[in-house]
């Protein structure tokens, strides 16, 4: 994360992120690195569909694609850069661990993240399947894959 901060400090460029089944992960892993407050303006957490809505999410988009898909993890990362006025935003929706009978997806430990360029009004969205033996580790899985995405967008 450290190789990612500097990254952003050389570009002059500022990120932020609106993070669910990663429960803020993202944002303590990079706000853990020295120097971090000149390139991170923002994390939200937004657990529930509510916080979604209530940050700018679309009741609409939740209800047709589901809260855990592509076009929620997009409308995250535009939300989150536009309200923190960042470069970039990162948008962290998906089903850990077990099925959440709120909402309506079978697709466990399915995870989208998108991350939005602001400046180039371009997203850079994913569907990864999250590995590892307990929620912790995959979002450890989640949050590197996304340090490494972001390093190759932000080169």
């Amino acid at each position: 994360m450290k190789k990612l901060v500097n990254l952003l400090k050389k570009c002059n460029k500022t990120i932020s992120s609106m993070e669910s089944c990663t429960g803020g992960l993202f944002a303590s892993e990079i706000t853990n690195i020295d120097g971090s407050s000149n390139v991170f303006n923002l994390g939200l957490i937004t657990y529930s569909n509510e916080y979604k809505i209530y940050f700018g999410v679309s009741k609409n988009t939740i209800n047709t694609y589901t809260v855990y898909s592509r076009q929620v993890a997009e409308e995250m990362a535009n939300k989150v850069t536009n309200i923190a006025k960042s470069d970039y935003g990162v948008g962290i929706t998906g089903q850990l661990g077990s099925k959440y009978p709120k909402n309506n997806s079978n697709e466990i430990n399915a995870v989208y993240i998108s991350i939005y360029d602001k400046s180039n009004n371009k997203y850079y969205t994913y569907k990864i399947d999250a590995k590892g033996s307990n929620k912790f580790e995959k979002k450890k899985y989640i949050v590197n894959y996304i340090k490494e995405k972001l390093y190759e967008i932000c080169k």
